[in-house]
């Protein structure tokens, strides 16, 4: 590993369910890490695996040269960077920041200017994979911004990805999540729509998953939540509460563009009915109860004799 690329302790800010997995293979590739969370538990877990923790923001601002954000939301990014309490007034120049959650890509360039007048590199890194590819290092990452900090850092992207692809200009990274979290937002609302009507034509709902997951019907998000479906298994995963930002991003870019979208359109009507029936804690295969219930059919594994 070139040890240029991170004379200090990287930081990590965010050890939940996808950061600690990021945070492990960075430990795992060499990195030492200085972490920081909000949840004690998380802190701990992380500290057990070998990183070095911190008691706030400012130490890790004041230490770092390269930190890594794992946040669940646009507003968060934003106070950590520029709150009372966050990062901003302890970075210098040279320093380079990597969000690698969901950040809109509107906040991601302004952040970026804000933080070139002090010499730091701000990139939109996000990544894309459950909390299992996070825990492999096989995460796939969009990267957007300046070329040379890319260049510096792709040893720490590297370690907790494997497939990274550099976008262009600052936001782009972030743009690109919105497409490929759009692709997969309507895979999933099709399923949702599919599944029920399966069911009510009469066809074994645990073979007809099996058919289209070997046939040309297959898609990623099929794979992941068909098979939790059929076992009334709605738990593990992403929350579609924490979600809906992916869906307004995208509705906002069909305004701006002056465009409509009738998949997307359609997909997110199923999202917003799912969150308006009070399933924001479920993951996405939960949507399949909003055609559930109109269709009058239950998807499961058939009880067999």
């Amino acid at each position: 590993m070139n040890r240029s690329v991170a004379p200090s302790p990287v930081g990590f800010i965010g050890v939940g369910s996808m950061g600690s997995g990021m945070a492990r293979n960075l430990l795992k590739a060499g990195f030492p890490l200085l972490a920081y969370d909000t949840c004690r538990e998380a802190l701990d877990r992380i500290a057990r695996s070998g990183a070095r923790t911190a008691e706030n923001l400012t130490r890790v601002g004041g230490i770092c040269e390269r930190i890594v954000l794992m946040l669940p939301d646009t507003r968060v990014v934003e106070d950590v960077l520029f709150g009372d309490k966050g990062l901003k007034p302890q970075l210098k120049a040279g320093h380079i920041i990597i969000d690698c959650g969901t950040t809109h890509p509107d906040f991601t360039r302004e952040a970026s200017r804000i933080l070139a007048d002090l010499g730091v590199h701000f990139l939109d890194a996000p990544c894309s994979g459950m909390s299992s590819r996070a825990a492999d290092g096989t995460l796939t990452l969009m990267v957007g911004g300046d070329k040379g900090a890319h260049f510096a850092v792709e040893p720490l992207l590297n370690a907790m990805g494997s497939s990274i692809y550099y976008m262009g200009a600052s936001g782009n990274g972030q743009l690109a999540k919105i497409v490929n979290n759009t692709l997969f937002n309507i895979s999933c609302a099709a399923l949702a729509e599919m599944l029920p009507l399966t069911v009510r034509l009469g066809l074994d709902a645990e073979k007809m998953c099996g058919a289209v997951m070997t046939g040309s019907g297959q898609s990623y998000g099929f794979d992941t939540f068909a098979p939790l479906i059929l076992e009334r298994n709605f738990e593990p995963g992403y929350p579609m509460a924490n979600a809906r930002k992916d869906v307004d991003a995208i509705t906002g870019i069909m305004e701006n563009e002056g465009v409509r979208l009738p998949l997307v359109t359609a997909a997110a009507d199923t999202f917003r009915a799912a969150l308006d029936q009070g399933m924001g804690n479920l993951n996405k295969g939960g949507m399949i109860q909003v055609w559930e219930a109109v269709l009058g059919v239950k998807v499961q594994k058939a009880q067999r004799s």
